[in-house]
């Protein structure tokens, strides 16, 4: 466990090392372009406020950041008291220090991610899509993956490098944006000196245009790269916490098939965040060098071959016959004692149930956004918006009036 913990530490600080000398590398390269062949160091200067700026930003506040972006709502236990007892007990089988604070999507499509500085700070967020379509032992294997996340420091890598990888992206875009604006001026202005200078201007600023292009691509590359090896640490670490690796495997499956729409609040800085890739185009294709997570159906394939036990051995095992690849287990996790697999907890969902589920999803959503629920004596279940004028709601069916004072919860 803890050589894991120390290898993702390694890996987080190389590639938070390699995006700020990405960073001031595309700061000299512009401001030679812009300010000629002296204009590195104003670039590199640039480009260092920059970068440290967006470091003091991701490490004070860059979680809220990531959640807001989300439109992530924070809900306490009465929203959703399953969600926060299994958060419970998987911070308990983790170890973490404190209670991740919980908060909901309000969108259907089912996905879920973890972040924060620290296992002191984490926060996780899960979408009411997800909440309405998986059963516990499911519930609990996504919630263990995103512990996992926690527990193996991985939410500051993700946090930080969110952050990092968007200034990389907007300088590079400014400046290719004032490239596209500014041409003509630029040609004059070239021009107009000597033409060894207008030609040296002319390499620079093609050298410019060619790093602002490519910096972001490679970024990216090894951004997702890093990720998709997190992914299936994650993965191990989930199927060891709760000794059933079938409760994330079908899970994955429920999420992958799901037909609701493309996760409305993604964006391609946010979408190394959540356990599986929330844009609908690339989540059932094979992985390639742009893919944000390992593909789904591999992963499934390698937590349904833990049939020995759940202990990290056991799923690089796994690991190694589905992929037919070395093993990306740390080898001193290897030795990691063994983990017996428990039995399936959840009863077969009927088809009655899977609908109560559904229906459940529009519940959620309407309780973290304020809306009162009342029950009248005549068995109607009322659920009343928060902007409703008035302290009392008349029963449609059997006309009594019901008191909303006291059930009336302003908007989170």
């Amino acid at each position: 466990m803890w050589e894991l913990i120390r290898a993702n530490k390694r890996h987080s600080i190389f590639l938070m090392a390699l995006m700020a000398l990405v960073l001031l590398l595309v700061g000299g390269v512009i401001g030679l372009a812009v300010f000629g062949p002296d204009g590195g160091w104003i670039g590199l200067g640039v480009a260092t406020v920059v970068w440290l700026v967006l470091a003091l930003i991701s490490l004070s506040s860059g979680d809220q950041i990531l959640l807001a972006a989300s439109h992530a709502q924070r809900v306490d236990h009465d929203v959703h008291p399953q969600l926060f007892n299994i958060v419970e007990e998987m911070k308990i089988a983790a170890g973490l220090p404190a209670m991740p604070k919980v908060y909901i999507i309000n969108d259907p499509a089912p996905n879920a991610f973890a972040t924060g500085r620290s296992p002191q700070s984490a926060s996780l967020a899960v979408t009411a899509g997800l909440l309405a379509r998986l059963n516990r032992d499911e519930l609990q294997g996504v919630v263990a993956h995103e512990m996992s996340h926690i527990l193996h420091r991985d939410i500051l890598y993700v946090t930080l490098a969110g952050i990092m990888l968007g200034g990389i992206v907007l300088m590079s875009q400014v400046f290719l944006r004032g490239m596209l604006h500014g041409s003509m001026g630029s040609r004059r202005r070239y021009s107009s000196g000597g033409r060894g200078n207008g030609h040296t201007q002319i390499v620079l600023v093609l050298i410019a245009v060619v790093v602002a292009v490519l910096a972001p691509i490679m970024t990216q590359l090894l951004y997702f790269a890093l990720s998709r090896r997190r992914e299936y640490l994650a993965d191990a670490g989930a199927a060891r916490l709760t000794r059933y690796p079938e409760g994330l495997a079908s899970a994955l499956e429920k999420i992958a098939s799901d037909p609701a729409p493309q996760l409305g609040p993604a964006n391609q800085t946010t979408a190394p965040m959540y356990i599986v890739n929330p844009f609908k185009k690339g989540r059932m294709k094979l992985s390639d060098l742009t893919s944000t997570h390992p593909p789904i159906s591999e992963r499934v394939r390698i937590l349904r071959s833990m049939s020995q036990g759940a202990s990290y051995r056991d799923y690089a095992e796994a690991f190694m016959k589905v992929t037919r690849s070395k093993s990306i287990v740390p080898a001193t996790a290897l030795k990691d004692e063994p983990v017996n697999l428990r039995q399936d907890q959840t009863s077969p969902t009927s088809d009655e149930k899977t609908q109560r589920q559904v229906h459940q999803m529009g519940d959620i959503m309407r309780n973290v956004n304020g809306f009162a629920f009342l029950s009248c004596s005549c068995g109607l279940s009322l659920k009343v918006p928060p902007n409703f004028q008035g302290d009392t709601v008349r029963c449609p069916r059997c006309n009594r009036n019901l008191d909303l004072g006291a059930q009336r919860v302003p908007p989170r």
